[in-house]
């Protein structure tokens, strides 16, 4: 036991059994792992933008119901992937965990293709939060300056564009500053959006003309779609997509594992919590909006003042309707600003972890150039590689609107994927020699990592079903397209020239393994 052994907490204890030094500063306390996962999630971020695509496919039950079953499983994959954090607690998370749980053979290739898909569905993710964002911005200030129908300001896709880019740009400045600064604005973020869903719930619904009866919230199943669905279990099913999209990005408390304290327990407890808060305060901006629907068809009509963007058209008629003006309702989706702002800075703060686990392992391009540490203890290269990626990841939406929801889709189908793949190995492969850490489900953790798994299964299956008949150019759905063409680029890239070098992650500092000598971890 070396002198400075004493002085490491568990965290610290359990990465080095890994193989890895502490090159990451570990001050973040477990409220703190906690608010970089909630403020990822951010209710607020995924309710307020997606609630149009609820509103057509379904409308109340699919979005106040589904809520609740998306919840119910969502949970469940949490646990199981907490259960796995616990026991493995480093920046690289899932491509770690899976390589430590598929065996000698398959490890390197589980690896891989767990890597690869997790950071990849981590740049769509930051990609979707700052276009969202950029969107939300360009509909305030058409709202601002008299509506669609009063002569307001719309901007163009390259205006739009340039927002996004401006709002990457400052998320990176933000992640550019030192872990204890960049911790106050996380915890920040979680405190925002907890009191903002809390006043909006209440003050929208409040300050509504009218508001609907619970038969409407809880027994109103809409089928009008003007999309040609009429199965009303398909209309169900594209309707809990809104609540599947939004439950995404709680591996960002692994992937602060070693900026955490004692994060072989407080790692697994970001996680269940961010998951378990986000249902319940979630569940209830549903309820609080829903209430204050007057008409379906008004705020989904793409020719109201805020070109179709429901919660926008909500926020703006109830505040016009009361006091003769809409800027209060502009002031409630500022709030919302704030919110997608600070989950979108949480978003690079995970992606660039990721990146800089997976460089020093040496999966990625330029590996020691990402790897890269500065002096204040920051991966100040890898923060800046995920601003530019999910900017370039935009692009598309300067050709086609079409092409940028299929580069997006990658963001919820590819890291449920990612997060599915260690919890198979840990209840196939690892099933008997899975030791766990600190935080372990006992038996019941092998009946819920296979429905987690299933799941998984599932909602890849309706994240690629068409969303919208009959099926042309425009109307498919690209889903599918985009995540096999990512899956093929990492199988050939496997097969072609990684299998040859990639051994999974590397030891860097010197340790004994049962494994022997070679470096791997």
């Amino acid at each position: 036991m070396s002198a400075e052994e004493p002085l490491m907490d568990s965290g610290q204890k359990r990465l080095a059994e890994l193989g890895y030094k502490q090159e990451l500063k570990r001050s973040l306390s477990v409220v703190s792992n906690f608010a970089f996962s909630f403020a990822v999630v951010s209710i607020l971020t995924g309710i307020t933008t997606l609630y149009s695509t609820g509103l057509s496919y379904g409308g109340p039950i699919s979005m106040v119901y589904g809520w609740l079953v998306v919840g119910f499983f969502t949970t469940i994959v949490a646990l199981s992937m907490a259960e796995i954090c616990s026991a493995f607690p480093t920046s690289g998370g899932l491509y770690f965990w899976s390589f430590s749980l598929a065996g000698e053979n398959w490890g390197p290739f589980a690896a891989w293709i767990t890597g690869w898909f997790n950071i990849v569905g981590q740049w769509a993710v930051t990609t979707s939060i700052d276009f969202s964002l950029a969107t939300l911005l360009q509909v305030m200030v058409l709202l601002g300056t008299g509506g669609a129908n009063g002569g307001g300001y719309y901007a163009s896709k390259y205006v739009v564009i340039g927002f996004h880019a401006g709002i990457l740009f400052l998320h990176g400045l933000v992640n550019s500053l030192p872990i204890h600064i960049l911790s106050f604005f996380g915890t920040f973020a979680a405190f925002w959006n907890l009191i903002g869903v809390f006043v909006l719930m209440i003050l929208i619904p409040v300050l509504a003309p009218q508001t609907q009866r619970p038969e409407f919230v809880f027994k109103y199943f809409n089928t009008v779609n003007n999309e040609g669905i009429h199965s009303y279990p398909y209309i169900f099913l594209l309707g809990i997509l809104m609540s599947q999209y939004t439950l995404t990005g709680y591996d960002a408390s692994a992937h602060m594992s070693e900026e955490t304290r004692s994060s072989d327990k407080n790692g697994a407890f970001g996680i269940i919590s961010a998951v378990v808060i986000s249902v319940i305060v979630g569940w209830g901006y549903i309820l609080g909006i829903t209430f204050a629907i007057s008409d379906i068809g008004f705020l989904l009509d793409p020719n109201n003042d805020a070109k179709g963007y429901a919660v926008a058209q909500l926020f703006y008629t109830i505040f016009k309707d009361k006091y003769g003006t809409g800027t209060g309702g502009i002031v409630c989706l500022g709030i919302v600003a704030v919110a997608i702002f600070f989950c979108g800075m949480s978003s690079v703060t995970s992606n660039s972890r990721m990146a800089y686990a997976f460089s020093r392992d040496g999966a990625m391009p330029l590996s020691s150039f990402w790897h890269t540490v500065t002096s204040r203890e920051v991966p100040l290269n890898a923060v800046w590689l995920s601003v530019v990626i999910a900017f370039c990841m935009a692009l598309p939406y300067l050709g086609s609107s079409v092409a940028f929801q299929a580069m997006v889709s990658i963001a919820t189908i590819g890291l449920y994927i990612a997060y599915a793949l260690p919890i198979f190995f840990r209840v196939t492969i690892a099933a008997k020699s899975f030791i766990p850490g600190p935080f372990n489900l006992g038996p019941f953790g092998f009946v819920l990592g296979w429905v987690s798994v299933l799941w998984v299964a599932t909602i890849t299956v309706l994240f690629c079903l068409p969303v919208a008949y009959p099926v042309t150019e425009t109307s498919l759905n690209y889903a599918p397209v985009a995540v096999g063409g990512v899956l093929i680029l990492v199988a050939t890239s496997w097969l072609v020239y990684a299998r040859h070098w990639f051994r999974g992650p590397v030891a860097n500092i010197q340790t004994e393994s049962k494994e022997g000598g070679n470096g791997s971890v």
